[in-house]
């Protein structure tokens, strides 16, 4: 039988999703404990992969177990699992549907405070942000929805098969302040550090170290960057996952845990 389990991390402590030798990942711990709590060796497989130090609010993996469990496996979960890892929901599936390959959406949101604030150093990222140009900014922002090839904006383009991605929302919004910011993207994939790349090159938009025009170029593949340098990893979450049979509402805002408000709090930039 096929579960899908829905989850949420702090991916603070934790090298990125992916089980791998540099480090502690975040499936890794899920995988340890699932094994020995049913007492036999257990692979799951994440919906996607986040980056050291990235954080999801939604993130689903599954996994095939040949039995059924007879007590409350979601209730052991938690109770063995380290704090920055939640259980929400293990779901018995029909058939074999791939947490990963069947997802038609996946969104992202990116959060910045523009001043310092040590409650927030490791679940935002602080931009000592001055004569910011929201105009300029919208506009290169815009741009992102009337592309699909993001090869300049990718770490490593040859390591993909392709580097089409639709996007179909990209915007950013702020607080009541205007202290903090918060970009907000879906798509139906993504590169190898596109989103922060993204998010980089955003700002160079917005402080005027990068013209839209020169922007727009690299989105139509007219030019590539000299230098790409991604954003923070702490300000980025998986924010939702989306199936064309499986669509839940996130357990955890990630707008709470980064910014310690409420969704209501956000208006549009």
């Amino acid at each position: 039988m096929r579960y899908f389990f829905h989850i949420g991390y702090n991916g603070t402590d934790y090298h990125g999703w992916q089980r791998h030798p540099y480090g502690t990942s975040v499936q890794e711990v899920i995988e340890n404990c699932l094994s020995k709590i049913l007492k036999q060796p257990v692979t799951i497989v994440g919906c996607g992969r986040t980056d050291a130090g990235v954080h999801a609010s939604q993130f689903f993996f599954h996994v095939d177990l040949a039995q059924p469990w007879e007590f409350d496996l979601l209730f052991r979960l938690n109770k063995v699992l380290p704090d920055d890892i939640a259980m929400f929901d293990i779901i018995p599936m029909n058939g074999l549907p791939h947490a990963r390959f069947d997802a038609s959406s996946r969104s992202y949101d990116y959060f910045i405070h523009t001043y310092k604030d040590p409650f927030l150093s490791t679940n935002s990222s602080l931009y000592l942000l001055r004569d910011l140009h929201i105009d300029v900014l919208k506009e290169a922002t815009d741009l992102l929805i009337q592309y699909n090839d993001f090869r300049n904006l990718c770490l490593t383009p040859a390591a993909h098969e392709n580097t089409i991605c639709h996007i179909t929302e990209a915007y950013w919004l702020t607080d009541s302040t205007g202290d903090k910011l918060r970009f907000r993207i879906s798509a139906n994939r993504y590169l190898s550090r596109m989103i922060r790349i993204i998010v980089g090159q955003l700002l160079k938009t917005g402080n005027g170290t990068l013209s839209i025009t020169e922007f727009e170029s690299y989105l139509a593949c007219q030019n590539t960057p000299k230098h790409l340098s991604p954003a923070y990893p702490q300000g980025l979450y998986l924010s939702k996952v989306t199936y064309p049979y499986l669509n839940l509402p996130s357990r955890s805002s990630n707008s709470t845990i980064a910014q310690l408000q409420s969704e209501s709090d956000w208006m549009p930039l």
